[in-house]
């Protein structure tokens, strides 16, 4: 397979330090993040080898038929090869092969993935696969019920519809139909949500390697829930397309997966994870304004976490803490960092959007520029001041800082600015007495 790197480009590097990047930005961090993918992939088929593993030649074999595959389906291997818990499942099992740990992560589950993308490129093809679960989850597009009595290595056949996007699979004497639109006798189906023209995102509620914490993740979702994602979706797509452009955009090009998780007692959780750059982990959306706000939070976390995979920002950690202002905890510089992006996302989403609103919403919006604006400024100033920048790290804080002194300098109401100041010295009395 096809194996090449390059740098992330300075206009790139510019764009994202200023809060922004776009389109071009997230589809040069996506492609880095594939090429990384691609390495892992290549990586734990020769481990895998060298460690003797038992399917170890699943595995090679599975890896020989993705090049030949890739030859005549080159876009569509680098789109699978890109979905997220392919890039979690090939860290972690290129790792724990690495440590010599454990048999949970099979280098053999790569033909699994071979049978996805030839149902999708109706492909027709034998593959050697593994079977020792009741369940064989094809990434990206579902999950296979296992006919009782049917495990073992096994040669599975992919037959593709004469006349329609599914395929027929042959596991042993048993055939199951695998449809990527709908659920089907042994087959679920991962549901895809329309977003706008030509673009929909994954749920993903089946794949174990969906989320690093699988302890968090919802099982899979009724289609009434789905209904409820889908109406919010619809109506967040809608928010950041009158007027987050920069946002909308980055969804577009970078993101593709909603992981379903578990709700806090009050309000909503959201999270980004190194392991699954494409997807945003989410707690049941409550309305589609919200929703657009956790996109424009969460996506600046996956810009910084892809590029930070190629450029350092930060020195070795040196062990200590700081005060963050959205958090109960001192964090560490590249923690601190991490929230200072995501929350300048937060400040400019609410900048752009609190005209927009009316009455208490209005108000709220305003709040929330003013209190996250200075929050975020505030926190790039302990970073120019820790020690724990390097000299691309100063560059990009610096870049950072000055888009916020450019909106400290945009008029509030006194009300507004006395509300957020009043959260933000109630939130530093909170921390000082759970910290001291």
């Amino acid at each position: 397979m096809r194996l090449t790197s390059r740098p992330v480009s300075d206009e790139t590097f510019s764009a994202l330090a200023k809060g922004g990047g776009g389109a071009g930005a997230m589809a040069e961090l996506r492609a880095m993040q594939g090429l990384k993918n691609r390495l892992l992939v290549r990586a734990l088929v020769l481990e895998a080898e060298e460690a003797g593993h038992p399917h170890a030649a699943l595995s090679a074999r599975a890896y020989d038929l993705l090049a030949e595959m890739e030859a005549h389906e080159r876009e569509r291997v680098e789109s699978e090869l890109c979905h997220p818990a392919v890039g979690a499942w090939a860290l972690r099992t290129y790792l724990s092969l690495r440590a010599g740990t454990g048999a949970k992560d099979d280098p053999g589950r790569l033909a699994a993935l071979v049978v996805a993308i030839a149902v999708r490129a109706r492909i027709a093809c034998r593959v050697r696969l593994a079977v020792e679960e009741d369940t064989v989850v094809l990434p990206a597009l579902g999950s296979l019920t296992v006919p009782a009595g049917v495990r073992g290595v096994l040669d599975v056949t992919v037959r593709p519809d004469a006349d329609g996007d599914g395929a027929e699979l042959d596991l042993g004497r048993s055939t199951v139909r695998v449809d990527p639109l709908r659920d089907g006798t042994g087959w679920r189906v991962l549901r895809r949500l329309p977003v706008g023209p030509g673009l929909s995102l994954v749920v993903d509620d089946a794949d174990p390697y969906r989320w690093p914490a699988g302890h968090v993740t919802e099982p899979r979702l009724s289609d009434s829930q789905v209904g409820h994602w889908a109406s919010c979706l619809h109506d967040a797509w809608r928010v950041l397309t009158a007027r987050h452009w920069t946002v909308a955009a980055e969804l577009t090009s970078g993101i593709s997966v909603l992981t379903p998780i578990h709700a806090p007692a009050f309000g909503q959780n959201s999270a980004t994870s190194r392991e699954t750059f494409g997807t945003v982990a989410l707690s049941e959306p409550q309305h589609g304004l919200g929703m657009a706000a956790t996109f424009a939070h969460e996506i600046q976390h996956a810009k910084l976490t892809a590029l930070t995979d190629m450029v350092d920002l930060t020195r070795p950690e040196d062990g200590r803490r700081h005060y963050a202002p959205w958090r109960s905890d001192p964090r560490p510089v590249n923690g601190l960092l991490q929230g200072a992006y995501a929350y300048l996302g937060v400040a400019g989403f609410w900048r752009r959007q609190h005209g927009l609103e009316q009455g208490a919403r209005a108000f709220r919006g305003q709040v929330e520029f003013a209190r996250w604006r200075e929050a975020a400024y505030l926190v790039t100033g302990t970073l120019m001041s820790s020690g724990g920048l390097n000299e691309r790290g100063e560059e990009f804080v610096k870049a950072m800082r000055g888009t916020l002194e450019r909106w400290l300098d945009e008029p509030v109401d006194l009300a507004v600015a006395a509300q957020a100041r009043r959260e933000a010295g109630q939130h530093l009395t909170s921390w000082r007495r759970r910290n001291s």
